[in-house]
């Protein structure tokens, strides 16, 4: 009996040990890239697409089921696909540019996107950062694609005894192929667009494949010919017909380049060469567990954990890099703003109102080699352009507020980060300062109004005022800081102090809002805190008046003090979630994303306000801080299709999670510190590139336990409300007791409140 019991016992253990060790997943293999691509343009959910790609890559890859030309390209209710895109697109709203597509058929070949697409189910579809699989039901297809920074390898297996046929569609708005059948190669360009780009632009592509071409058709706006092997036109594109002799797999690498189509054959062979699909796909998952790996997590539900490294891999994907290597190894870029070879860093597809907040800061704390050469890239930007890049795509995009170029670059210097032109940079940000530029979204518009009167009107034509002089006030804060930095002029010093507080005059102390105010200094009238846009920017007064990210403890003096400004707060979220939509004319996506989460006015699915459930810690009552930022993580981010609650953009949504879930948040990026939340896993390492370890211990988490009752930093008893970068990177770690109970005490002495500029000057 008893040798039975022991069999039994050892059979148990190891059969546990065994379950264990298989559910042990490296940190790439618990992304999951179809998070957020259940949205459609009334409704967004994530507004994403799944990203075959590298970190920070020059090219996706993924696959397709709207028309070309569609922001959603891939949505996760379709239930057909037609290719398989490389995509250079930021979001739905800005578009692609440069994209051209593969697909694979059996069969007559068909190359009309609407007549060639196939069945597919996600049950029969594995999709990674590293890899993706997709069956194309109608043609007993397998496609799988594996990604290097600026190339790609396709496997496409066809069934036996078929017409095995491969789709290039090199899109519209001007494109060219030429197929070399002999050589099974197949060159061209791309010039879609939708804008942000000079003339003559071009992205080269070249693909190889391992099987000869046995037939050739080519495609021009519309027409087929089989008596030719190139073409040039509005919509140009081949059908291939593969000689398999038995052989039912066919291998292509493919690369792109928007320097040349030289370039694009450079760019294969340093990033393929002779390396086949398993093992670029092995380079690919072990550069992303490498990137993701800069942050180890223990404990929390798988969910949580998907949820999490989903977040990161969001968050790393932009800015791209727009920079290659020419043939002496040399960095080398296309400018898209004088379509000139320049030397150098590039980066792209970024707009730094959504990623000056979080996504930036992320990369100043966990990857500050990345942030320095994004810095370099600024440096070319200005020097080639004349101005910095607000939301560049592949240039100058007309899109969205703010000077928010000045808040990434002030943040990445005043944390320590070198390596490119300081200099040039603060001219460039005094340039903005000082100007509007080309384009609303470059400069500042509306400046002159903004220096001399210290507020742009409501009553002058400039759209979106009150959120232009809030944002510009924050800009002129972090000038203020970089200025004392590089021991600027005291006049200059003197200048961007005093506009840093020109939030107060916009803020109406009748109403205890954000308003529109006209050039005579009356406030307009009549007046609506839930108007959309009008004096502000997709959001309403609910939203911008927290937007005073440099002086919380200035905003609480307007509001007559602490109680009264923790009563507005709270009202956040227990208003109705009334709006006006008047100046829209109809009730856009992100109204209807707040509706539905029934948080009242708090609006997690656009920018503007996701910082403030942090704000309850300059208040003194930073347990409400941990309550609310632990709801919104588990009620607002799911490992589903649907599991975001508006545009992902640009990895910032994605990088508030990954801050919050750490436990801190950089709520005034260019003070140097981060505000405490609730941490939510038991164990969080950050691997400092420094070779150090910042790590943060949660005792008794769990999903009940969002309070901290006790805090240690580095063994001495903390009860701050922040940390501090400086201290952060030199390792060390936070250890957390959690409790089911608020904590009414720690947190509330004056000495814990995080930094304002009105009070820490």
């Amino acid at each position: 009996m008893r040798k039975q019991y022991l069999g039994t016992l050892f059979c148990f253990l190891f059969f546990s040990i065994l379950v264990s060790a298989q559910q042990v997943r490296t940190p790439a293999e618990w992304v999951n890239p179809l998070i957020g691509t259940d949205s459609r343009y009334e409704l967004s959910n994530g507004n994403t697409y799944p990203a075959i790609a590298m970190p920070w890559g020059m090219n996706f890859w993924t696959p397709q089921t709207n028309n070309m030309g569609n922001g959603w390209c891939y949505q996760y209710s379709a239930s057909k696909l037609r290719g398989f895109k490389l995509t250079h697109q930021p979001s739905p709203w800005i578009n692609d540019y440069g994209a051209f597509a593969i697909f694979a058929t059996t069969g007559k070949p068909i190359f009309d996107e609407q007549k060639r697409e196939s069945w597919f189910s996600h049950k029969a579809e594995v999709a990674t950062p590293y890899y993706y699989k997709a069956y194309l039901a109608d043609y007993n297809t397998t496609v799988e694609i594996t990604p290097t920074v600026r190339s790609a390898c396709f496997r496409i297996s066809y069934p036996e005894k078929s017409r095995a046929n491969l789709i290039v569609d090199a899109f519209f708005k001007n494109s060219y192929v030429k197929v070399y059948p002999n050589e099974g190669k197949i060159v061209g360009y791309s010039c879609n667009n939708s804008g942000g780009v000079p003339e003559g632009f071009k992205n080269y592509f070249v693909i190889i494949s391992d099987k000869p071409f046995e037939e050739v058709l080519i495609h021009k706006d519309g027409i087929m010919y089989g008596d030719r092997s190139e073409a040039v036109g509005f919509h140009t594109g081949a059908i291939l017909r593969f000689a398999l002799d038995g052989v039912q797999q066919v291998n292509l690498k493919i690369a792109s380049s928007f320097i040349s189509e030289e370039q694009a054959e450079l760019n294969l062979q340093r990033e393929i060469g002779n390396k086949g699909f398993d093992e670029i796909c092995s380079e690919a998952k072990a550069e992303w567990d490498r990137q993701l790996g800069r942050i180890a997590i223990e404990g929390g539900t798988d969910d949580q954990r998907s949820v999490f490294y989903t977040a990161m891999y969001r968050a790393l994907l932009f800015p791209r890099s727009f920079y290659e290597f020419d043939k002496q190894g040399e960095i080398v870029h296309y400018s898209p703003f004088n379509g000139k070879v320049e030397k150098g860093y590039l980066f792209t597809d970024n707009g730094f109102w959504d990623t000056f907040r979080a996504v930036f800061p992320f990369f100043a704390l966990v990857y500050p080699e990345m942030s320095s050469k994004m810095m370099a890239g600024l440096v070319n930007t200005y020097h080639e352009s004349g101005w910095l890049p607000e939301w560049a795509s592949p240039g100058h995009r007309d899109c969205m507020i703010g000077s928010n170029s000045a808040s990434i670059i002030a943040d990445a210097y005043l944390k320590g980060i070198r390596g490119y032109d300081i200099n040039v940079l603060f001219d460039a940000v005094l340039k903005n300062s000082e100007q509007s530029g080309p384009l609303s979204s470059v400069g500042r518009l509306g400046v002159d109004y903004y220096n001399q009167l210290g507020y742009i009107p409501y009553d002058v034509g400039v759209d979106e005022n009150v959120a232009r002089t809030l944002e510009y006030s924050y800009d002129d804060f972090t000038i203020w800081r970089l200025a004392k930095a590089l021991n600027r002029p005291s006049e200059e010093i003197t200048r961007f102090a005093e506009r840093a507080k020109n939030y107060k005059n916009v803020f109406d102390k009748g109403t205890r809002f954000m308003r529109g105010r006209n050039q005579d200094g009356t406030f307009q009238s009549p007046f609506r805190p839930d108007k959309w846009g009008d004096a502000f920017t997709e959001g309403c007064s609910w939203h911008w008046t927290w937007c005073v990210f440099h002086d919380i403890h200035g905003l609480v003096d307007l509001m007559g003090g602490e109680k009264p400004f923790l009563e507005k707060m709270d009202s956040v979220f227990s208003a109705p979630p009334t709006f006006d939509y008047s100046y829209y004319r109809s009730q856009i996506h992100e109204i209807t994303e707040m509706l539905i989460m029934n948080m009242g006015q708090y609006a997690h699915g656009n920018q503007p306000i996701q910082h403030m459930p942090y704000l309850y810690a300059f208040a003194r009552q930073p347990w409400k801080t941990q309550q609310k930022v632990r709801e919104i993580m588990d009620k607002l981010y799911l490992n589903q299709p649907d599991g975001l609650c508006g545009d992902e953009d640009n990895g910032q949504t994605s990088a508030w999670y990954v801050f919050s879930a750490l436990g801190f948040y950089p709520v005034c990026p260019g003070s140097g510190e981060y505000v405490l939340g609730s941490p939510l896993f038991k164990k969080s390492t950050i691997n400092l590139s420094n070779g150090q370890k910042f790590i943060i211990e949660a005792e008794k988490n769990d999903r009940n336990r969002p309070y901290i009752g006790k805090a240690w930093l580095n063994g001495k008893a903390y009860s701050k409300s922040y940390l501090v970068h400086d201290e952060l990177i030199k390792g060390g770690i936070l250890r957390l007791e959690m409790q089911d109970t608020p904590s009414l005490q720690r947190g509330t002495n004056k000495d814990d409140v995080p930094y304002s500029m009105s009070k820490n000057n």
